[in-house]
């Protein structure tokens, strides 16, 4: 879930009631009339409102929300599912859409400081990014139970204690009803007499679980030696937004408390993150540089060194009288001359030639494959140039080979034409013509230059 954007408040035909918040009348919205109807409310960009809805197509819900047509400071956000109804709530207007992509899938309401709930299960707040699948990993949390509203309503509320807001003077910055049961009991007053109200038994209103009790919770002093970090450091990362910290599970005396499972699965992520990796990798450099890194600074540091001091010719330069722009600028070319003359030793050529020959070729096959299910006919038949499509990150990297190291990218080509014959009995020329079209498109030579490179490599005049 979002990290930073809370809603403000239920709307009153709400089925799963956020605990804590006030009833805002919704009544002004075509809740009832689908997921169209609430984005034309907002579709006004002229206007600075907006709305949007879109499908969930394995379970026939949808999402929508949009800016409210009384305050446009605020805004609606409604997440439906054909089984266990609908969530409304209100929230400032341009943090909805951070919300509604949140309810892509399968969450169906939050609780608890990111706890998702997908109908069946509750899970704890994505964290840990899994490669493979391209989503979060999903945690379940230990032994929770589904609080609903029938759990919470015993008879103790009064709703004559408690009232519905209006949106046009609902205040961001009033403080919390404490007498919330008395507003959950107006709500389920209300609710009743909605047509085919869901069941209180069905309206859910918190997650309860061990890991959620008081005793279990951890400020952040605890949160922060989890992470090897200081409190103040901690502290910081919050009030600036850093480090994907997730939201509390609680605040206790002003105090945020979160689950130890979630402080362990922030430290999990910290580690696997990017500057985790890098931190890891770098532990004990001097500049915090990675080992490649390191190694390409020290090469240049020693090559630089012997130029400049270790030659008479360039030493000479230091001596005040000599020293003069065109002098320093010989220098510098020479030190860049340096640079341009090692690439080689930065990046292999052997093991980069090898590596964009696979992507290419892994490119083709793919292109290849897609041709021969929209055309079996052909499917026997050697391809066309136009057949072989490279993706723009595979283009872009077999042009820069090509400018930097034209003469072992001119050796990869020809391994590329050579195994595209064999895989796919494809003529030279079609391979020739396919890579230069896309270096045409997506690198930097230009058209010219290609077209001398590529007639160089074989085929020819064919190429043209």
């Amino acid at each position: 879930m979002s990290h930073y954007f809370r809603p403000l408040a239920n709307g009153t035909r709400t089925d799963h009631p956020v605990p804590g918040l006030p009833f805002v009348d919704d009544s002004h919205l075509p809740l009832d009339e689908g997921p169209e109807a609430i984005e034309a409310v907002g579709r006004h960009e002229a206007q600075g409102t907006w709305g949007r809805f879109d499908p969930e197509r394995s379970n026939g819900g949808w999402r929508a929300f949009t800016t409210d047509p009384i305050n446009h400071k605020l805004a609606w956000a409604v997440r439906y599912h054909p089984d266990h109804g609908r969530t409304v709530i209100l929230m400032s207007d341009g943090h909805t859409s951070s919300l509604h992509n949140d309810w892509a899938g399968d969450p169906l309401l939050y609780r608890a400081g990111g706890y998702w709930w997908d109908g069946t299960t509750w899970y704890r707040p994505g964290q840990i990014w899994d490669l493979v699948s391209q989503d979060y990993e999903r945690r379940k949390a230990q032994a929770a139970v589904t609080v609903t509203a029938a759990d919470m309503l015993d008879g103790r509320a009064n709703p004559s204690r408690a009232h519905a807001l209006k949106v046009a003077t609902f205040d961001r910055e009033a403080p919390t009803p404490a007498n919330w049961l008395d507003h959950l009991a107006l709500w389920a007053q209300l609710h009743a007499q909605q047509e085919n109200a869901l069941p209180l038994e069905r309206c859910v209103v918190n997650v309860a679980s061990p890991e959620l009790s008081g005793d279990q919770l951890l400020g952040i002093p605890a949160m922060a030696a989890m992470g090897e970090i200081s409190a103040s450091t901690l502290r910081s990362y919050i009030s600036r937004r850093e480090s994907d910290v997730p939201l509390p599970q609680a605040t206790v005396g002003g105090r945020a408390q979160w689950s130890r499972p979630v402080a362990e699965d922030w430290v999990e992520a910290r580690r696997r993150s990017a500057d985790g990796v890098r931190a890891a990798m770098s532990a004990g450099d001097r500049h915090d540089l990675s080992p490649g890194a390191a190694e390409v600074r020290d090469r240049f540091a020693n090559d630089f060194l012997n130029t400049l001091w270790e030659r008479p010719d360039v030493r000479k330069r230091w001596i005040l009288r000599q020293r003069n722009e065109a002098s320093v600028k010989e220098v510098a070319d020479n030190l860049a001359w340096s640079v341009a003359v090692s690439l080689d030793r930065i990046l292999p050529t052997d093991i980069l030639g090898a590596t964009i020959r696979h992507a290419v070729l892994d490119d083709f096959g793919q292109m290849l494959k897609l041709r021969d299910a929209k055309d079996r006919k052909k499917a026997a038949q050697a391809p066309y140039w136009w057949d072989l499509n490279l993706t723009i990150p595979v283009a872009k990297m077999l042009d820069w080979f090509v400018r930097h190291h034209p003469d072992a990218a001119h050796w990869t080509i020809g391994e590329i034409m050579r195994e595209a014959h064999n895989r796919w009995d494809t003529p030279a020329d079609a391979t020739v013509r396919a890579l230069r079209s896309a270096l045409n498109m997506d690198g930097e030579l230009s058209e010219e230059v290609l077209r001398d490179y590529f007639d160089r490599l074989g085929p020819g005049k064919q190429a043209t």
